[in-house]
């Protein structure tokens, strides 16, 4: 991890916080899949639109198979469904599921709440909807990294209070706090990818300072974590956002909520993206792949 983090370094590449928005969406996506596993063939790979947004069906075989809504990272502000093509085949490939990757809306042009509605609006067509794409959608699954775990982590809720059957909310490096106040934001501020002040610069673009303790950005200020689905939680131990993610796996637990937790040792946010480089990538796309195909099971 030193060493690639030193490469990046070499690189020289400009911080997200010095670019427009713009700018650091095609910065995003030519460096994104650099260090990704190369894009594995599937028996189904199909664009469409659901619920209004283009997405991107991800199936290893032809049979009515379970499904998970993956939402990408890149702080509501970048990413799309290229920069997250790689990872979304691993997990299809190695979990045995269907996986739907959402191209939602994205700041600033589309502030909050308008990824979170975009969320959730897929999540409820996929469960009314999955037979159409002969997927069975009463096996339901939500999962993201980074910013798309802060909205997997929010649909949990959707689904929970809409009676959505939902078997897994799978939250890889999630962001759950308001306040980058948890002491990994001061130990991990600067120079281990994810840095204080790309994180600001992507909050201040999604969300106005007074709608920041909103749950649907801060699913630790809820107020009620009973009756969520099931929660598999995947973080990094060199991350800014990894002890609110270890904190909201402790309220989840408090609430009765099962969790699988498994915090990689060493290495930094975004780390599962990393597969030709890290072995604690392939590692973590199989407890993903892992969590899902148990929760999926008939």
């Amino acid at each position: 991890m030193a060493e690639l983090l030193a490469r990046i370094h070499r690189a020289n590449r400009p911080p997200f916080h010095s670019l427009t928005p713009r700018e650091a969406r095609i910065a995003y996506r030519m460096g994104a899949e650099i260090l990704d596993l190369p894009r594995a063939p599937l028996a189904r790979v199909q664009d469409l639109q659901v619920a209004g947004r283009p997405a991107r069906l991800y199936a290893p075989s032809d049979a009515q198979l379970p499904v998970m809504l993956y939402l990408h990272g890149g702080g509501f502000t970048i990413g799309d469904l290229e920069t997250h093509d790689s990872l979304c085949r691993q997990i299809s490939l190695r979990s045995g599921a269907a996986v739907l990757a959402l191209d939602y809306r994205l700041a600033p042009e589309h502030r909050f709440p308008a990824a979170v509605d975009d969320a959730w609006a897929a999540l409820a067509w996929l469960h009314e909807q999955a037979h159409t794409l002969g997927l069975d959608g009463s096996r339901l699954a939500v999962g993201g990294d980074s910013a798309g775990g802060t909205l997997a982590a929010g649909c949990a809720f959707f689904a929970r209070d809409r009676g959505l059957p939902l078997a897994l909310q799978l939250l890889i490096t999630p962001g759950t706090d308001a306040h980058m106040s948890h002491d990994s934001h001061r130990r991990f501020a600067e120079g281990f990818l994810l840095d204080a002040k790309s994180i600001e610069w992507f909050f201040g673009h999604y969300i106005d300072a007074g709608q920041r303790t909103d749950w649907r950005f801060a699913p630790l200020h809820a107020e009620d974590h009973a009756d969520l689905a099931p929660a598999a939680v995947l973080l990094a131990e060199a991350d800014p956002l990894v002890d609110e993610g270890l904190a909201y796996a402790d309220v989840l637990r408090t609430a009765g909520v099962p969790v699988q937790l498994e915090l990689a040792r060493g290495v930094t946010h975004d780390f599962i993206k990393m597969g030709r480089s890290l072995p604690e990538a392939i590692a973590a796309m199989d407890f993903c792949a892992a969590a899902l195909r148990d929760a999926l099971q008939p």
